[in-house]
């Protein structure tokens, strides 16, 4: 199977952060006014209960802890040419020569990519549960790195602003959530060295890339073009809002791709055909940072068109995009071409990563609840359902949607998602809960769950989810408070839900909707309780416009996948006859009853997304 880069290869493509709590540059406006609506919790406010979200937490955060340092810092080392003892890591991870590099993914395909990342996830980790090892590890791995800063690492290399954006993350994470006062430092010594092997801009497509690289005398530049140097200024920017200095702040707006990517999209042009979609998704942050961090319109209007332009005309029932790694061109079918074609349907824990940064940006500026919808299809629908990373290095890369699809595990060792899902599952404890600036509490996801807060008169309050939620639609909420408190609760009421019956204390309340948030205003007390229940309706949804006779089965916030060896045969009308078996659902159709499972319920037996019901 090849790797995510041999799709941008063979499309002919080039390259052309955790949020925090912001500083108060990054916050407001020119006249003072705020340019965020929600913000975040801290990731140490809120707990999660036993449940698939900790499990995945807790089990990355275990492989992250379990690897072994010298192992991590061995590409580092070698590239500069210092000792570099302990065993090799294994797949794209490896520091190999020339020769035994693989044309398209493989061993050595992309030498220290993930190391970043995996300082970022523990460092998030550390915030949200305070275990002594991950900062021990951050602090050791940050020691062990300063010596092997050069410059040589970046020269003659594949991808160095990939790496290097996926450092300057790790290190301003590590900074602002583990404690580490030194690694502002390291980011100025690893900007230095990597300064001069980035291009002076943004690069999008092949030819300007190839160009630029023999012009600075890159013997790879006929070989690997696909740097991404558009997703870095999300991370610039970060890591000036944070204090890192000036620098940063003037090199982020240097690496903003706007002529061919956000000026189209601000103006509503759909530019998202043919660019790798992981990638580009992921550089939508970029915008967001910038409207942010300037206050920049165009780039607020380019992330918002190009979400709406994603879910409108890329998207599969399970919010997962980008078959073969690329954005398709609209109102052409090739969605649905690609049930029968690939077996590569959405990059999952890389493209959730992408995903949920944009909608949790867009959340916060607008308030608007579509955004947390689009968060919660993307969240139980896909990465929930991935399948665990191995010490080894053993990953789950792709989501299947073809029509004869089972869950596998990558064949290469440490894939770039191997990367990005210790951050993704690190990132529920900031996904769940917001607030606002009058004292609001947001809950935007339902899955098990404790948030603990400080109310604006000093009570300190403690929520508490549970629930059968997905698989039923009744969510209960237990607030303990040190004294009484008043302050808004607003629960999101999905879209496709339409409607809620609310509880507060078992009285039936009237809880108005706006912006997809139903709104209790009250003086909270110590043991207040609230229920609420959502219809879970079924609903139909085709793969595209030009194939509706082909469609994926909902209910509620989950998609239901057709697990069997069978090819099933079944009708509309069957489909909305669903009925509860068990742990699972079942239809009975004309070729016998069938069994429908959540993706997160799927493990290694056939499935199918898509029903031809026509």
């Amino acid at each position: 199977m090849p790797s995510r880069r041999s799709f941008l290869k063979s499309a002919g493509l080039a390259a052309a952060a955790a949020f925090s709590p912001r500083i108060v540059l990054a916050g407001l406006g020119p006249g003072n006014e705020p340019r965020t609506v929600l913000e975040t919790f801290a990731y140490g406010d809120v707990a999660l209960a036993p449940g698939l979200a900790r499990t995945q937490f807790e089990q990355t955060q275990s492989v992250l802890l379990g690897l072994n340092d010298d192992s991590l810092l061995k590409p580092w080392r070698l590239r500069a040419g210092l000792p570099a003892p302990g065993p090799d890591m294994g797949g794209w991870y490896d520091e190999v020569t020339a020769l035994d590099k693989t044309p398209s993914g493989g061993h050595g395909f992309a030498p220290a990519h993930s190391f970043g990342q995996w300082i970022s996830a523990l460092s998030r980790g550390y915030a949200a549960n305070r275990d002594p090892q991950a900062r021990a590890k951050v602090e050791r791995l940050l020691a062990l790195y300063q010596p092997a800063i050069s410059g040589r690492f970046y020269q003659h290399f594949r991808f160095p602003a990939y790496d290097y954006d996926k450092v300057v993350c790790g290190l301003i994470d590590a900074h602002q959530f583990a404690g580490q006062a030194n690694a502002f430092q390291l980011l100025d010594q690893t900007t230095d060295a990597a300064q001069p092997h980035l291009p002076p801009r943004a690069l999008d497509r092949d030819e300007p890339q190839r160009k630029w690289r023999a012009s600075v005398g890159d013997p790879t530049s006929n070989d690997y073009c696909w740097d991404e140097s558009y997703t870095m200024p999300e991370n610039l920017y970060l890591a000036w809002q944070r204090g890192a200095g000036e620098r940063y702040r003037t090199m982020a707006g240097r690496y903003l791709l706007d002529e061919t990517y956000f000026d189209p999209l601000s103006e509503g042009r759909n530019v998202l055909p043919n660019h790798h979609a992981y990638s580009f998704c992921n550089a939508l942050s970029s915008a967001m940072e910038c409207y942010l961090a300037t206050g920049s319109g165009k780039h607020l209007a380019a992330a918002k068109n190009a979400f709406d332009m994603i879910t409108a005309t890329q998207s599969f029932a399970t919010g997962g995009w980008g078959p073969n790694e690329s954005f398709v061109a609209p109102e052409t079918g090739a969605l649905h071409a690609s049930l029968e074609s690939t077996h590569r349907g959405f990059e999952t824990p890389c493209g959730s990563y992408a995903h949920f940064k944009l909608t949790r940006y867009l959340l916060q500026v607008t308030g608007d609840g579509r955004y947390g919808d689009s968060m919660e299809r993307v969240f139980f629908n896909t990465v929930l359902g991935a399948k665990r990373l191995e010490p080894d290095g053993t990953a789950y890369y792709y989501s299947d949607y073809n029509f004869d699809a089972r869950k596998v595990y990558f064949p290469d060792k440490w894939p770039c998602c191997s990367g990005t899902l210790p951050q993704v599952a690190a990132d529920y404890h900031i996904l769940t809960y917001f607030h606002d600036g009058a004292g609001g509490v947001y809950v935007n996801l339902y899955h098990p769950s404790t948030l603990r807060w400080t109310a604006h008169n000093g009570a300190q309050m403690t929520l508490a989810q549970s629930g059968g939620y997905p698989q039923g639609g009744n969510i209960a909420l237990r607030l303990t408070a040190s004294r009484p408190a008043e302050f808004a609760l607003r629960l999101r009421v999905p879209a496709w839900a339409g409607s809620a019956r609310i509880e507060v204390n078992g009285a039936s309340t009237d809880a108005p909707v706006r912006n997809g948030f139903a709104a209790i205003r009250r003086n909270w007390k110590d043991g207040d309780r609230v229920d609420m229940t959502l219809p879970m309706p079924l609903r139909l949804e085709p793969v595209d416009a030009q194939h509706p006779e082909t469609v994926a089965l909902l209910r509620g916030p989950l998609v239901l996948f057709a697990a069997g060896d069978r090819t099933p045969q079944v009708t509309r009308q069957q489909l909305r006859q669903l009925s509860r078996a068990g742990d699972s659902w079942q239809v009975n159709s004309a070729s016998g009853p069938l069994r429908m499972l959540p993706f997160t319920g799927i493990a290694g037996e056939r499935y199918t997304t898509y029903l031809n019901v026509g």
